[in-house]
């Protein structure tokens, strides 16, 4: 496997959302998940695509399913996810394991 971009990862948890108007404190749990994430063993990175319409497609990158589960047990990532359904119009999770991965010119994405 091709892991230029993501050395290790085996896991990738894919978020798919749109946007509600209802964002009070979204930002500001954006960014303190974000710092509090990069702490658990395991997680190697994440990406973002926004295709400017409020659709955005959230992929985060996992050593393993065990450093999947510190993070899903995460007091603060859970009461962030207490309030999807307040600022997410609609959304979609999965965890899928990595079998293959292909790689050109990723240093342009």
């Amino acid at each position: 496997m091709i892991t230029d971009r993501f050395p290790g990862a085996k896991y990738a948890n894919i978020f798919s959302y749109q946007r509600s108007k209802e964002l009070d404190g979204y930002d500001e749990m954006g960014e303190e998940t974000l710092q509090l994430v990069g702490d658990v063993p395991g997680y190697l990175g994440c990406e973002s695509v926004d295709n400017g319409a409020g659709r955005t497609i959230f992929i985060s990158y996992w050593e393993s399913a065990e450093a999947v589960e510190v993070w899903r047990n995460n007091a603060r990532h859970g009461a962030a996810k207490a309030r999807g359904k307040q600022w997410y119009e609609a959304y979609h999770s999965m965890l899928v394991r990595i079998e293959y991965s292909s790689e050109h010119n990723t240093t342009l994405l």
